[in-house]
């Protein structure tokens, strides 16, 4: 958090404290609702409610969906039915269908029956699909136009709407040209409507090559393509290329965000979605969850570690030594992870590769085991005085180097088969294994050679 938010917090906290209403509406009005979403977030509970009340309804829409989910069923229950229609009334089509599972069914069934026929058709027609594909992302208010009109007569359409609408739709860089079905055929960019001679036909300047979104591909396919091609917007359409309506680059930047925070909460068993002040018997129970299963991991070590208890009070350096064969192992472990896991999450890790990439990643790993291994030798014979504590050191380290970039490059692959997130639960599977592999290989090779 900068010091400037972190500044604006303390300041609203304190007007908040004061009962400062006045001061609170100027500062309200200055901030975008996007903004005054993460100030909420950012209140604890005891001043949200104050906070809630003093934004104007025409905002409130945008601001329930820029807050974390949990949240925003908290402000949901504590709004009217009335001034839940007010503020929904304000939002596209697309954004509707985003929050319309946390609203109460009353208010869906009001919202609904107000539309107008054209506005019912394109939200049922959002709602049909999911969140996290791109039929359930996009917005289906397309700007069409069809090939045979003169560039004149598309500049005539684009300013009847700015006055009739009283703006263009939201990062409008191109137009979709379609036939008399609604099939497209190609895309119109606005840099080509200004700048060519208006006598031209759409036909003339269109476009081919600009890439369709399938209505069914998934939001990280979809972010995939906007990054590939570099675009700012792209049709959607069905099996059939009939367009539906189209996709943003900031409904592909929310994607992005919501997958990195996703993922980095994700690693620590922590649920995006979950308050940051949610009720503490709520968040202990999220948290004991993934506690006790790093526990489990945890004794399996131990488990492994209480065979050769003897041997370790025979020699205390095998104790002093440990620590280092487990995280070598991990860290090993986690950059193969990280890797394999960065490619299944980009498509760019399948069946057809997956063999070749591991074989590269234990060239790698053979490389810089020896490496260390070698060093390890050295200091313990100088630290301890004895070659064959070195030798088994420096085998362990190499052994479990091995061990977990096999690992590491397997575990993802064999998560996605079983359809889990390999970010959720890969970290605390390969720890299990280096750890448990690691002990074996040390304290058992030392108990066979040296005890």
């Amino acid at each position: 958090m900068s010091n400037t938010f972190t500044k604006l917090v303390s300041q609203l906290t304190h007007s908040l404290e004061q009962e400062n209403d006045q001061e609170l509406l100027v500062s309200i009005e200055k901030y975008h609702p996007a903004k005054l979403g993460r100030l909420l977030e950012s209140l604890p509970n005891k001043y949200r409610d104050g906070f809630w009340s003093l934004i104007p309804v025409n905002s409130k829409g945008e601001v329930l969906l820029s807050v974390h989910r949990e949240l925003r069923q908290l402000l949901i229950k504590k709004t009217s039915e009335a001034d839940l229609l007010k503020c929904l009334s304000t939002l596209q089509m697309d954004e509707l269908a985003d929050i319309d599972a946390d609203l109460p069914l009353p208010v869906v069934s009001a919202m609904v029956e107000a539309m107008d026929s054209q506005r019912k058709e394109r939200y049922q027609t959002v709602a049909s699909f999911s969140d996290n594909i791109a039929g359930g992302m996009m917005d289906v208010d397309a700007t069409a136009v069809r090939k045979d009109v003169s560039l004149k007569a598309v500049y005539r359409y684009l300013c009847k709407l700015r006055k009739k609408e009283g703006m263009l739709p939201e990062q409008l860089d191109q137009l979709v040209v379609v036939d008399r079905n609604n099939k497209v055929q190609g895309t119109l960019y606005l840099s080509d409507l200004v700048s060519m001679d208006n006598s031209l036909s759409v036909g003339d300047v269109m476009k081919n090559d600009v890439p369709l979104i399938d209505s069914l591909q998934s939001a990280t396919q979809v972010a995939q393509i906007f990054e590939d091609h570099d675009l700012i917007s792209a049709p959607v359409v069905d099996q059939n290329n009939y367009l539906l309506g189209r996709i943003t680059v900031d409904d592909v930047i929310d994607v992005l965000k919501n997958s990195s925070e996703q993922r980095l909460l994700a690693s620590a068993g922590l649920n995006e979605e979950l308050d940051m002040f949610a009720p503490v018997a709520h968040i202990s129970f999220n948290r004991a969850i993934w506690l006790g299963t790093n526990l489990i991991t945890a004794f399996v070590a131990a488990w492994v570690i209480g065979f050769f208890e003897a041997s370790i009070e025979q020699l205390v350096a095998l104790a002093v030594l440990m620590p280092v064969v487990a995280s070598m192992g991990g860290v090993t472990g986690s950059q193969t992870l990280t890797v394999v896991t960065r490619g299944i999450a980009r498509d760019l890790v399948s069946s057809a590769n997956i063999v070749s990439l591991t074989f590269h990643e234990l060239k790698v790993s053979f490389i810089n085991g020896l490496l260390w291994a070698a060093v390890v030798f050295i200091i313990t014979i100088l630290w301890y005085n004895d070659w064959r504590l070195g030798g088994v050191f420096a085998l362990a380290l190499f052994v479990v180097s091995l061990t977990g970039t096999l690992s590491g490059a397997l575990i993802p692959i064999a998560l996605k088969k079983l359809g889990v997130d390999p970010a959720i639960a890969g970290g605390v599977i390969l720890t299990t294994i280096t750890d448990a592999v690691g002990f074996l290989i040390f304290l058992g090779t030392a108990t066979y050679i040296l005890i």
